[in-house]
């Protein structure tokens, strides 16, 4: 399994042909406490950089970007009724949805956790 990431701080789990999104740690604490998280049908085909969901919080809305192209496989349900879960544990139970990869080669454009980490310090 291997975790990408994107300069908007998402994070991507690939194993085999799907990956597992959601947001990273740094940008649940950005954006505070997670009041409502809008997904996408399953089925539907997003663009990499494309709008995949919507997470709102006490401070404001903000999109989720595919980090690569592919077709919502599963959404994580469970974050309709608590999507404070997002803020628990947001690298494990509050991923948002699953996509089967169109292209595998656009994970090459995406940081690994050395690099991502290494960008956080950057910016913060």
């Amino acid at each position: 399994m291997t975790t990408k990431y994107t300069k908007d701080h998402e994070y991507i789990r690939v194993e085999g042909d799907v990956g597992i999104v959601g947001i990273t740690d740094y940008a649940q604490q950005q954006l505070g406490d997670v009041v409502f998280v809008d997904l996408p049908a399953k089925g539907k085909k997003v663009a990499k950089g494309a709008e995949a969901a919507v997470v709102e919080s006490v401070k404001a809305a903000s999109e989720i970007y595919a980090p690569v192209s592919g077709e919502v496989v599963e959404v994580n349900g469970a974050l309709e009724a608590a999507p404070a879960t997002v803020n628990e544990d947001s690298a494990g139970a509050g991923w948002f949805l699953k996509l089967k990869l169109a292209d595998k080669s656009e994970l090459d454009g995406l940081m690994s956790e050395a690099e991502y980490e290494a960008y956080l310090k950057t910016i913060s």
